[in-house]
């Protein structure tokens, strides 16, 4: 709904307009050019933000690790950690906004065609190329430091010693909520209308939730609040216990 402004005793039009819902199945957009760019552009921005975040992970692994002459106290820590996951997210997000709306997460593309935000071929076909592109990312760290990402992970989700499963899933459950309900706040057509500084900002609340997220989930799961990234990091890793433990926000 949106507010009527009072003007000299008088209602004018509203200060917003509530865009359309999206038609369950729109086969007008699968013409347009548009479109297949906003699906590129997905598939990229996810291959790198797991490109650059497993690697992260991975070096930081390496840098603690104790049997190779590592430092218990050096690297990034899990607060680099946290700002490469959010960081990233900020600067994709930033980039990818006005080209495919900047989801890079199948667990916001499904929240968004819920609230009929997007048609159901654009989200499956998003879900499809970002779930793809975190395949890539993980495969081109593989392919570039193969003995670090064995020994190291392969920054796969894993449930840490002394958590049970439910607790690791209730931490993503809670963890994704937290995400999606960023987006939603930042993205809000009201808070667009009436702050004309909101859409350039918007990524970085969504980065922000993010970075929060993982300092808090972390130390249970890793962090997935993606299932991208879960995924594409088990598919390359592919190994028992990262599936085992494969939790989905």
């Amino acid at each position: 709904m949106g507010k009527d402004i009072e003007v000299g005793g008088e209602f004018s039009a509203k200060d917003y307009h509530d865009p359309p819902p999206a038609p369950l199945i729109d086969a007008e957009e699968i013409t347009q050019w548009s479109f297949y760019r906003a699906i590129i552009a997905e598939f990229v921005a996810t291959l790198l933000f797991l490109y650059i975040t497993v690697l992260t992970v991975i070096g930081y692994k390496s840098q603690t690790d104790v049997n190779k002459n590592g430092d218990e106290c050096g690297g990034v820590g899990i607060l680099g950690i946290a700002w490469a996951f959010g960081g990233m997210i900020f600067i994709l997000v930033y980039c990818t906004a006005g080209i495919s709306g900047g989801h890079i997460n199948p667990a916001v593309t499904f929240g968004l065609f819920l609230a009929r935000k997007v048609s159901l071929v654009r989200a499956i076909l998003y879900m499809v190329a970002q779930c793809l592109g975190a395949i890539c990312g993980c495969g081109l760290v593989k392919a570039f430091q193969k003995s670090y990402y064995t020994n190291y992970g392969g920054g796969a989700n894993g449930l840490a010693n002394g958590y049970s499963k439910g607790t690791g899933l209730g931490a993503e459950i809670i963890g994704t909520f937290v995400l999606v309900y960023t987006v939603f706040s930042a993205t809000d057509p009201k808070r667009n209308a009436r702050d004309s500084h909101v859409p350039v900002l918007a990524p970085l609340p969504i980065g922000f939730a993010v970075f929060m997220v993982h300092l808090a989930t972390i130390p249970i799961t890793g962090t997935g609040i993606n299932p991208a990234r879960s995924f594409g990091a088990a598919v390359i890793f592919n190994k028992e216990k990262a599936w085992d433990d494969h939790v989905r926000g």
